[in-house]
């Protein structure tokens, strides 16, 4: 599971340099690709495949000399790699750059409606559609607000989004906040996917609330709440997006991942000698595992984190080097031990499976499995990268099944009311553990 982008917008001075700083703070939600677009009298983007550092790595960045940018890092769910953002496409006689987190589940035939309507498309990515709609709109109304308000009606899905036209940023979450988004304020505005990039240059910042819009330019910033609906914020941004240092919709992800082995260890107890985690994923789950089971808390397991993002895997036994290499245990603390391995989902099953035989080779006499989230059963259409449902290896076999699979002597998943607890909130979007999705984003 990967997430599909992270969105960065300012209005301050040196704007595209302290976007840089805060898109390398947002990589962990894209690694495929990164750009800023920036205002000086027209739209000047500069963008590439890559990491942050490697787009930007001879100098692009003094090129952009600007005091209104927008940002973003992007890991593909739809359209071609080639689709870098911010993406500038024109309608009704205006250029807009489009920074957008989400996915849009009306896409396709919102875009044969526009097509009808005489509009071309220079892109396959549905983030196109919503800088489309909004300027369709925006020359119907003659007012940004009202074109937003107008692009919440039509538009479905999930969208965290900043716009750039005109020397000005329009930012919105939509009407039910699938994705977070946060805004902070000091020597300028700033907009971030997680609040974690933006205490790099204020301290004081807020969320911004589902249905909300920002208009901002040098000349100053308004805000409405134009449209909201019933609150479904994604559960995975706690469970393993966001960063353990980000607090989203008044919660902080640390602290949640904290109560989510907390309520696994009062669920699903295990008879262990040493509690380890998958790092980094299952960590903070891991210590709230132990702190409630008594049982101590070791490093087990030593991530390297020098594995380059390209490395190619063609085959099983290149598949296996590449674990080996990712993750290698640490014989004194698993030797003859019961190990209780705690990680924060299960997906396909195949790396948990090599890590539980990577344990059993380092000597463990035996592994109980806890995952600090309940089952992935269902795809995501909010903007999560899940496997097809057939993938999943959750999907349609048991609890036991999927024990046998990874070769564990047990296994348990935190329950969905744990869940809930552990985060301490219940207007969560919970559709790829529950197959409940929410009904505002499918109301075409």
């Amino acid at each position: 599971m990967r997430e599909k982008c992270g969105v960065f917008a300012a209005v301050t001075e040196n704007a595209p340099r302290k976007a840089y700083y805060a898109l390398i703070a947002l990589q962990h939600r894209g690694q495929e690709s990164a750009g800023i677009s920036v205002w000086k009298h027209r739209i000047k983007t500069v963008a590439g495949r890559g990491l942050v550092s490697e787009v930007f790595k001879n100098g692009e960045i003094a090129k952009l000399k600007s005091n209104v940018a927008i940002a973003h890092v992007r890991y593909s769910t739809s359209g071609s790699l080639t689709e870098i953002q911010p993406l500038e496409t024109g309608c009704c006689g205006k250029r807009i750059a489009v920074a957008h987190n989400g996915t849009l589940t009306n896409f396709l035939p919102l875009r044969r409606h526009y097509e009808r309507l005489g509009v071309k498309f220079g892109h396959s990515v549905d983030s196109e559609l919503l800088g489309i709609s909004f300027l369709w709109h925006l020359r119907e109304t003659g007012d940004e607000f009202e074109a937003m308000r107008e692009v919440f009606r039509e538009v479905k899905g999930a969208y965290s989004v900043a716009f750039l036209f005109d020397g000005k940023i329009l930012v919105a979450r939509d009407p039910v906040g699938f994705r977070p988004l946060s805004y902070g304020t000091g020597d300028g505005h700033y907009f971030a996917s997680e609040d974690s990039a933006l205490r790099l240059y204020v301290e004081e910042v807020r969320d911004v609330r589902p249905g909300e819009v920002f208009l901002l330019s040098e000349d100053g910033i308004e805000s409405r709440i134009i449209e909201t609906g019933k609150h479904h914020g994604c559960v995975f941004e706690y469970i393993y997006f966001a960063r353990p240092d980000s607090t989203i919709d008044g919660v902080n992800v640390y602290t949640a991942r904290v109560r989510m082995g907390q309520e696994l260890a009062k669920e699903s107890p295990a008879d262990g000698d040493v509690v380890i985690a998958v790092p980094d994923s299952g960590r903070a789950a891991a210590l709230g595992f132990s702190r409630i089971s008594g049982i101590p808390y070791s490093e087990g397991l030593i991530k390297n984190r020098y594995i380059g993002r390209t490395f190619i895997t063609p085959g099983q036994f290149y598949r296996e080097l590449k674990v080996k290499l990712k993750l290698s245990p640490v014989r004194e603390v698993i030797d003859g031990k019961s190990v209780v391995l705690v990680d924060d989902s299960i997906v396909r099953g195949t790396t948990m499976k090599r890590i539980v035989a990577m344990l059993r080779k380092a000597g463990a006499r035996e592994v109980h499995v806890r995952i600090a989230s309940p089952p992935i059963r269902y795809p995501c259409y909010m903007g999560v990268d899940i496997p097809t449902r057939h993938e999943l290896i959750a999907a349609f076999g048991s609890v036991e099944k999927v024990r046998e699979s990874i070769g564990a002597d047990s296994l348990a998943y935190l329950s969905v009311e744990g869940l809930k607890k552990a985060v301490g909130r219940r207007d969560l979007c919970l559709a790829c553990l529950t197959g409940e999705y929410p009904e505002w984003a499918f109301r075409f």
